[in-house]
């Protein structure tokens, strides 16, 4: 589904940031992969760090493009991650792996399950490229928000 399509159903809504607003909640991804990477600290609250870094990721990736999602919508989340092939050109590949993600996080958050370190090191390992992913094609595409 397009963005625009997206939009004239009310799942995202037209969004125009700042500079500083981009740069802010670069800084916070990047804050948030830091902390993933804390031993000490559990695997569920390292693997939530590193699934807040891939959403935030997401959001700016709707962000660069003059959207955001609807925060009020339910499923906010699955449509930041779904509509990253269209935002950045990511492959549907690893928007499978980061739905995966999402679905293990609701799980955990909802449900109790523990996350595994596999779990773990894979949600890292996702939030770091998706990070350089979008870091990288905001510099390329959108040069003025960096």
């Amino acid at each position: 589904m397009s963005l625009a399509n997206l939009l004239k159903i009310n799942q995202l809504q037209v969004h125009n940031p700042s500079q500083d607003a981009v740069q802010r909640l670069l800084e916070a991804a990047k804050r948030n992969l830091a902390d993933a990477h804390i031993a000490e600290i559990s695997a569920e609250n390292r693997f939530d760090a590193a699934y807040k870094c891939i959403m935030q990721c997401a959001m700016l990736a709707l962000w660069v493009n003059g959207y955001r999602t609807s925060t009020s919508q339910p499923g906010h989340h699955q449509t930041a991650i779904q509509t990253l092939p269209t935002t950045i050109g990511l492959e549907q590949s690893t928007v499978i792996v980061l739905d995966a993600l999402r679905k293990q996080r609701n799980v955990s958050d909802y449900e109790g399950d523990p996350i595994s370190d596999q779990a773990v090191i894979e949600c890292i390992k996702q939030a770091e490229q998706l990070h350089q992913r979008v870091s990288a094609w905001i510099i390329k595409n959108r040069a003025d928000l960096m």
